[in-house]
């Protein structure tokens, strides 16, 4: 019998849309927040790396802190709308604290201006905003084909804002006349876009009710009245689950790969002489996801369920790294942009399916409580957690090989290193990953309860 349709196409693009704000955050963080304290405001990548890393000890307390929060919310918007519209303000607000560092005070207050405006932007608005944002996948309908094409379209959204930040902010900067200033005004604009793009994502779609989510599920307890429970009482639900770690250790190890690719500022700059080809190696990073986002759907439903075919699209993603290696020591910059093409190829669907694979986890069915807003915090757990530690290691190899902001020419051990951190790390992360998605087969899980 054919599933029940909860939405239309503009629910689901205007849904999308919402990661545009958040990948204005994330991506401008994630590929010049380093550079852009080191080489303009002149701090040491090393300290700056430790303090990334040191913020990250609040963000694994916020985001259960958060989802669990959600879980328990009940307003005329709904549970995770609330969270997701208020709590991108002070997104905006933060990240434009970022990059507006005072030129006129002490290297130490330089410091912890941006560890105090990093940690409230990342452990607490966008934590608030993202966990939200991913819950809502599993709020507005219960079609696990529009769940799928949801998440398809939102990174979409998000890959596209991505590779177009990446693209352009360069020459933003340089538009603005480079600087302390021009950094600024590019992180205004970008605060902007974000506000207005959120916004409309909220009031695009609207949360099912809970008894319309509890209809005609299946297991242990479902259709009784929920149940109260506390933020320890749903950890443990959480960590009990197996399936569920595997999915947080994906998304963690995801990020982190997202965030060694995003260091490649230096790499361009230093090995391969032109910072301007971040925008190109962006492309064909982005193009191809897209690509694949498109078909993630149709493929889903071939392979008949998302193991097999995030399985094979990521041991694809391997091979492609694998082949970005060899290129990248053979100096062919054409052959590491076609092996990129092939790598992100592979590694789409696991991306465009990512919130739909969550709303499998078997929480409900094996307990009968509903956590959805707590399970959606491996999402923001893994975007800032596996973001701040990619960005933090980058930091810290970066000045153990020695490297100097600004310089004209590195030593040879910093560019030994940006070898690593662009070519080798990438492609183990891969690697990691793969054999994780070898034991990820919850679907089948979920029909063994079912039948139960």
């Amino acid at each position: 019998m054919e599933e029940k349709k909860y939405l239309k196409w503009y629910n689901k693009v205007g849904y999308g849309s919402g990661d545009i704000a958040g990948n204005v955050v994330y991506a401008l963080l994630s590929a010049f927040v380093m550079i852009f304290l080191t080489d303009t405001v002149g701090l040491n990548a090393g300290i700056v790396g430790t303090l990334i890393a040191v913020s990250k000890l609040f963000d694994g307390i916020s985001d259960i802190f958060f989802g669990s929060m959600i879980d328990k919310t009940r307003s005329r918007m709904g549970k995770a709308r609330p969270w997701m519209f208020y709590g991108y303000f002070g997104c905006a607000v933060c990240l434009v604290a970022i990059f507006v560092i005072p030129a006129d005070i002490s290297t130490f207050a330089q410091y912890a201006w941006f560890f105090i405006a990093y940690t409230l932007l990342n452990a607490g608005f966008y934590t608030a905003n993202n966990i939200a944002y991913s819950a809502l996948t599993a709020l507005v309908t219960k079609n696990n084909h529009e769940r799928v094409q949801m998440g398809s379209i939102r990174f979409m959204f998000a890959f596209g804002t991505s590779m177009l930040i990446q693209t352009v902010t360069v020459g933003l900067v340089a538009y603005f006349g480079g600087g302390a200033g021009a950094w600024r005004t590019v992180a205004i604009l970008y605060a902007a876009v974000g506000v207005i793009s959120n916004s409309l994502s909220v009031l695009s779609v609207k949360e099912l009710s809970q008894e319309e989510l509890a209809e005609g599920e299946t297991g242990h307890g479902a259709g009784a009245e929920e149940e109260k429970y506390r933020l320890l009482d749903a950890f443990r639900l959480l960590v009990h689950n197996k399936y569920y770690l595997m999915i947080c250790a994906s998304y963690i190890l995801m990020q982190i790969y997202s965030a060694t690719l995003n260091m490649g500022i230096y790499f361009m700059t230093y090995v391969l002489k032109n910072a301007n080809l971040l925008g190109v190696f962006s492309w064909a990073i982005n193009i191809p996801m897209i690509v694949g986002f498109l078909f993630t759907p149709a493929l889903v439903a071939r392979f008949h369920g998302m193991y097999r075919l995030n399985l094979y699209g990521y041991a694809l993603g391997t091979i492609g790294r694998l082949g970005v290696v060899a290129a990248g020591y053979m100096g062919s910059v054409p052959l590491m942009l076609a092996c990129t093409a092939v790598a992100a190829m592979g590694m789409s669907p696991l991306q465009g399916d990512m919130n739909a694979l969550i709303a499998t986890c078997y929480t409900f069915l094996k307990t009968g409580k509903r956590v959805d807003g707590t399970m959606y915090s491996c999402t923001s757990l893994g975007t800032k957690l596996g973001g701040g530690i990619g960005t933090a290691v980058a930091g810290w190899l970066l000045a153990f090989s020695g490297y100097v902001g600004g310089a004209a020419e590195q030593t040879a051990s910093c560019i030994n290193m940006l070898h690593i951190m662009y070519l080798w790390l990438p492609m183990v992360l891969n690697l990691l990953i793969t054999l994780i998605l070898s034991r990820l087969d919850v679907e089948k899980a979920n029909e063994r309860l079912r039948r139960q």
